[in-house]
């Protein structure tokens, strides 16, 4: 049975992700990409859907004496003790940066005895294709194979380790029992490649976790946040970075799927895609502590990624800027605690999702703020879609919260349509290139009136979520913070007290009102983390500081030990929900940071 989402680390390689759990299980691996049919996949299901598990052969579930991230780093250690020793496991996922893309995926399992002596035991199951293939394994040398269609994974097995099983009898479980003793280190390294190369490449473990270690550290020691939040901000942007791909300059929004919004319900998602959003708002949150490279590796990717469909521009896309990503249900597992459907791709790939626009306009203002030149090739793909922003405004769309009830005129569409016409006019001003300033000019202004017109509940004097409704929406505290109006401005002041209270959940933030928004979808769902964030920030700019600090510390207090946030959480059973972790919510814990300490955060 799969842990608590709160449970289980972050290893990432520039490429794709592992989750482990605190019981020393690899859940969940996709394999070579984020996106890749998955290789473990007990996440969403049970051990035999694919895991691999690694701790003390007497731990029966025991919890380790300690779990952390050494340093500013994704090498994740686990310490165990037993009867008669204490011993740690490194686990960590070696770096594959643009220049070593060619590089294959690897997980590497590091077992360190520290005192006395420590019975280990290895399981480890590999299951293709989201737990639905069960492979061919073979030994050959000190590597243990296991091959299905394109797909292998090679098991690199330490001199002295008895490994045993993998048959048919053995449910294709390869055991590993050994004991380490005090100063002993004994290292496991998996291996994806395809499966017609019938060699693996030479790998030495201590090396790349030197390396690893030093490519975590360096990549942090950028970080130019200085502010009282430094430890949580930068295992944000820690997270942020694992997020994104390497070779392509993608960021995907989280590295699961179907990790419900609800135990039990039908709200599960496949998250592992690059959605403008998500990718613009975590590019903006890198670029004001100090990264600029991810901008410039990122802006490519969208380049390539909308080549050719301009005026038709997807909310989402693959990795590599792939636009079909059709939504099927993997019927064959059960679901994270019995949550099902479990979804493969995303249907929301072909909404109508006017916001984006705004935020992609927003990111590149940052960027040139940054000091990133404005290249005319990016400037032409810009106008362009401005073009549509001017042509489709006036229209209604799915949102921000991609909603499966029907389009509707939703108030931060519309100003997120504001927001890319005012970043137009900025960056046309301060660059001089080619624009049709005058348009833009009176498009920022009309949406603006219209908003203010059609949005806004004067009855009682709030903005709302659409246009007609009477509906609260948390992304209205988005406002002030975007610059549509100031902090201090009556309506704003009304409107965040409105969400504060009227989406309260036991101290934390709904997006808006399952129950009465018609969103298309049966069940309820949790409070939305990065909500609670953007509160902290509307109370910070609205002056309000000690409010702002409560609920910032509160919402950050729920990423445990490891610091890791997921998409929503469940004040009541007092666990996360939704996928895991979530670029989304850590990007809105990095901006409210910044809102509370002011410019003084720069170091």
């Amino acid at each position: 049975m799969a842990g608590r989402i709160e449970d289980y680390a972050l290893l990432g390689d520039l490429g794709t992700a592992a989750l482990v759990g605190a019981d020393g299980s690899v859940d969940w691996l996709c394999l070579p990409r984020f996106d890749s049919p998955s290789c473990f996949a007990a996440l969403l299901g049970e051990e035999r859907h694919g895991h691999w598990a690694l701790a003390p052969a007497d731990a029966d579930g025991t919890r380790p004496v300690s779990r952390r991230y050494l340093g500013d780093t994704l090498v994740l250690e686990t310490r165990w003790r037993t009867a008669t020793g204490e011993a740690r496991v490194l686990d960590f996922m070696p770096q594959r940066p643009a220049d070593r893309a060619g590089e294959p995926p690897r997980l590497v399992r590091l077992v360190e005895g520290l005192a006395g002596s420590v019975a280990m035991r290895g399981r480890l199951r590999v299951r293709f294709h989201y737990g639905r293939v069960v492979p061919w394994v073979r030994r050959t040398g000190h590597h243990r194979v296991a091959v299905a269609g394109p797909d292998a994974a090679w098991l690199s097995v330490p001199p002295g380790v008895h490994t045993y099983g993998a048959g048919e009898g053995a449910d294709g479980c390869t055991r590993s029992d050994f004991t380490v003793t005090e100063g002993e280190r004994v290292a496991f390294t998996l291996t994806w490649q395809p499966s017609h190369l019938t060699t693996a490449r030479r790998f030495d473990p201590e090396r790349s976790l030197r390396e690893t270690l030093d490519g975590w550290e360096n990549w942090s020691a950028l970080c130019r946040y200085q502010g009282p939040w430094r430890a949580p901000v930068l295992r944000s942007l820690l997270t942020l970075k694992a997020l994104s791909y390497a070779p392509t300059g993608g960021i995907v929004a989280a590295p699961t799927t179907s990790l419900p919004e609800w135990l039990g319900g039908p709200r599960n998602w496949d998250y592992r895609y690059c959605w403008l959003r998500d990718a613009s708002l975590t590019l903006a949150a890198l670029l004001r502590t100090g990264y600029r490279e991810e901008a410039v590796s990122w802006r490519r990717w969208l380049l390539r990624a909308i080549a050719g469909e301009r005026s038709g521009l997807q909310a989402l896309y693959g990795v590599a800027g792939e636009r079909a990503m059709p939504e099927t249900v993997a019927d064959w597992l059960p679901g994270y605690d019995g949550s099902r459907p479990v979804r493969i791709g995303n249907a929301a790939a072909g909404q109508m999702q006017l916001d984006v626009r705004g935020e992609v306009a927003d990111m590149l203002h940052r960027a040139l703020d940054a000091g990133i030149p404005m290249e005319r090739q990016v400037w032409s793909l810009f106008r362009s879609l401005m073009a549509t922003v001017a042509a489709r405004w006036r229209e209604p769309d799915e949102g921000l919260w991609e909603m499966r009830g029907g389009r509707r005129h939703f108030t931060h569409s519309k100003v997120m349509c504001w927001v890319a016409a005012d970043r137009a006019v900025r960056m046309a001003e301060r660059t001089g290139l080619p624009a049709p300033l005058a348009e833009w000019r009176a498009l920022r202004d009309a949406v603006h009136a219209d908003v203010c017109a059609h949005g806004y509940d004067p009855a009682r004097g709030v903005f709302v979520q659409a246009y007609g409704d009477t509906g609260l929406d948390a992304a209205t505290l988005l406002l002030a913070q975007c610059g549509f109006l100031p902090a201090d401005d009556p309506r704003v002041v009304r409107t965040v007290d409105a969400v504060r209270d009227g989406l309260d959940l036991d101290g934390f933030v709904r997006r808006y009102d399952p129950g009465t928004t018609g969103d298309g979808l049966s069940g309820g769902e949790g409070a939305f983390l990065a909500c609670s964030f953007w509160l902290a920030e509307a109370l910070a700019l609205g002056g309000r500081h000690e409010e702002a600090v409560e609920f910032f510390d509160r919402t950050v207090a729920v990423g445990g030990e490891l610091g890791l946030l997921s998409e929503q959480w469940d004040p009541f059973a007092r666990r996360q929900l939704g996928n895991a972790p979530q670029a989304f919510t850590h990007v809105a814990l990095v901006n409210a940071a910044f809102a509370l300490d002011g410019v003084d955060s720069l170091g």
